[in-house]
């Protein structure tokens, strides 16, 4: 009984207390889908989106290049040491150029230049190994930059909307929901998509840098294997 009077109370009270907020019940139901919201941020959402366009592009482009260049060489490298041992240095060569990996170009560049110096094919691998890196660093180091930039762009709107709010005051002369709003969403919107870019941005560059440093070290380990192939067959 006491909870049938109490439920009837608390039917007939919800539309008063929803008109004493000032709000009808048509106003409580409106939810803003998220286009809305990003338009709500103002002008600065602009430079905010391209960011996150170009390092996100950027890290599925890296992403794509640096698992290629990653793939296993095992059965490559003894190929490579089975051609070399028996002296055929043009099926070497040919299985080079053949592989489409930094590994392979390396150990091409080297098998060029048999016949000089341990020290010449040393150098000449190195060197190719440098040029195969800064190929697969292309680009990384913009994502850093985003990473900077774009939690910045999102105070910059934070100070807009700040802006907007004093402005909005002083023109209708009250402090009210309606006069602060604008200015609150820029403020909160921008703030909030500055970071998750910047957050995305550096997420996706030390994750790069990780499977990076694995083709880094496989490089390494195959061109000293190829040099010690080489002085045990001199």
């Amino acid at each position: 009984m006491l909870s049938s009077i109490l439920l009837q109370i608390t039917t007939v009270a919800a539309p008063d207390t929803v008109a004493a907020l000032g709000a009808t019940p048509e106003k409580v139901a409106h939810s803003i889908n998220l286009l809305e919201l990003i338009l709500k941020g103002g002008w600065v959402m602009i430079p905010i989106f391209l960011l996150s366009a170009i390092s996100l592009v950027i890290m599925i482009d890296r992403f794509i290049t640096i698992r290629k260049a990653s793939k296993d060489t095992n059965k490559f490298m003894d190929k490579i040491k089975k051609l070399i041992t028996e002296g055929d240095i043009k099926s070497a060569k040919s299985l080079c150029e053949q592989t489409e990996s930094p590994v392979a170009r390396m150990i091409e560049k080297g098998i060029m230049r048999l016949g000089r110096p341990l020290k010449d094919i040393e150098s000449a691998i190195e060197n190719t190994g440098k040029i195969e890196l800064y190929k697969l660093e292309k680009n990384m180091s913009v994502l850093a930059i985003v990473a900077g930039i774009a939690p910045m762009l999102g105070f910059v709107g934070t100070i807009s909307g700040v802006i907007k709010i004093f402005y909005n005051i002083a023109i209708e002369e009250n402090i009210s929901i309606g006069a602060i709003a604008e200015g609150l969403y820029e403020k909160m919107i921008t703030s909030a998509a500055g970071l998750m870019v910047g957050i995305l941005a550096h997420i996706g560059f030390h994750y790069l840098n990780l499977l990076l440093d694995r083709v880094v070290y496989k490089m390494e380990s195959n061109s000293l294997e190829f040099i010690d192939l080489l002085q045990e067959n001199k």
